[in-house]
């Protein structure tokens, strides 16, 4: 048998894929795996045991609505009443969906990673989700004891030291006393990214109840996640960056260029750069490569004393201040000013137009090369007093830290750049 819809309206898909397990799985999706065709939320690990799945998958932002998970029931019901052993599966929206529906499905264990109470903004503080809270669907959407049972076993993962996900737990926790929480410190709201595993999840699903040997397995997936120690990283940046300089020089690490996302390159090019912690080679160990300037040029100064460069490593128009600039020469190039034109740079005696998408990413661009569609230049514009930056009608903001920003006209003081 395949498999197949057996319900569906304008706020959740639900696909019934049969195995050959005596277990029934509700595996609930989350805001990245909304439905799409017939796929459902972590069937390459569930198909691995052969379980048997009903995959409730989200076609809208909106945290399983209860009239659709209400009316989802007659269609669900005779598989369910099939079954002895239910258990729910879920992360985030899907962790919710988890605990909000585990007495509706009877489930006899609720695995639930990094869930919310609620995203009703007078319930929470938390305002991640509140965009996506609609009032008509929403009524009285926090979970409640009438929606546990004493009989479930619980199990929540979240990371104790991320405020968000910190104030959900401790709203659920007085509703399941008798939760089995499973703390994974550092990894903010990536647990299952973290966690991706067929064998831990079916740990989860079969394992008796026991936190020592789920803490044990939790670790050795860990060790070869590089969600989770991206995730670390990003957490101890600011705090630990010398730790992360120390374990550069004393260990032969060789990570692939795709390792890093952007954004963690910035933040640890931001800080080891400016501490002068880390070499060209203590970097080339975390799959940072760069390209070097022959020569530097003028340079644009914001208002609070620093220069404007495009860093090499994080693909982001930044400033630093001069002495950060001359020690990191190879990585920060200064973009050039020479009258109202195209926002470029020079290295290895080649120009580069500095361009961007609607997402904020940057590229680079040869003088000679066509932009692709989705990118526009940045302009500079000379004033008789000072330098903008622009792009599509907003203006380059730098702050007191170096991070820059598009912000609305009029021209303030943090988009004014003189050329030194």
């Amino acid at each position: 048998m395949e498999k197949q819809i057996i319900f569906e309206d304008e706020q959740i898909r639900v696909i019934f894929l049969p195995g050959n397990s005596k277990e029934l799985i509700f595996s609930f999706g989350d805001l990245i795996t909304r439905a799409k065709g017939l796929s459902i939320n972590a069937e390459k690990s569930l198909t691995k045991y052969e379980y048997n799945v009903i995959g409730i998958m989200p076609k809208e932002k909106s945290w399983f609505p209860v009239a659709s998970m209400q009316n989802m029931m007659p269609h669900v019901q005779p598989i369910l009443d099939q079954f002895d052993t239910v258990i729910g599966y879920g992360g985030s929206m899907g962790g919710y969906a988890v605990l909000k529906y585990s007495k509706l499905l009877k489930m006899t264990r609720a695995i639930s990673f990094v869930p919310q109470y609620s995203i009703d903004p007078q319930e929470v503080e938390d305002s991640r989700y509140t965009e996506f809270f609609d009032e008509n669907l929403h009524q009285n959407m926090h979970i409640t004891a009438d929606d546990v049972l004493p009989s479930t076993e619980y199990i929540i993962v979240y990371d104790p030291y991320y405020a968000n996900d910190r104030e959900h737990y401790l709203k659920i926790k007085p509703f399941i006393p008798h939760v089995l929480t499973l703390k994974l410190p550092f990894t903010g709201h990536e647990a299952l990214s973290v966690l991706a595993s067929s064998r831990l999840l079916n740990d989860f699903i079969r394992h008796p109840l026991d936190a020592s040997y789920f803490y044990e397995q939790m670790r050795e997936v860990k060790k070869n996640s590089k969600f989770y120690y991206r995730n670390v990283i990003n957490s101890l940046m600011s705090r630990h960056s010398k730790a992360l300089g120390r374990i550069l020089k004393n260990n032969d690490l060789q990570l692939d260029a795709q390792y890093l996302d952007p954004n963690l390159k910035q933040l640890i090019t931001r800080v080891m750069l400016s501490r002068r912690q880390v070499t060209e080679q203590d970097l080339q160990k975390l799959g940072i490569q760069v390209n070097t300037p022959k020569e530097t040029r003028p340079q644009l100064q914001d208002c609070f004393g620093n220069f404007l460069v495009f860093n090499m490593i994080s693909n982001k128009v930044e400033s630093y201040p001069q002495d950060a600039i001359e020690l990191n020469h190879k990585y920060l190039i200064p973009i050039l000013a020479k009258g109202t034109c195209l926002a470029k740079i020079e290295m290895n005696s080649e120009r580069y137009i500095v361009a961007m998408n609607d997402r904020r990413v940057t590229k680079l661009f040869k003088e000679e090369d066509a932009l692709t569609s989705d990118m526009s230049p940045l302009v500079l514009k000379k004033f008789t007093d000072y330098y903008v930056i622009s792009y599509k009608g907003l203006n380059l903001s730098s702050d007191d830290h170096g991070l820059c920003a598009l912000v609305e006209p009029p021209v303030k003081e943090t988009e004014k750049f003189i050329l030194i």
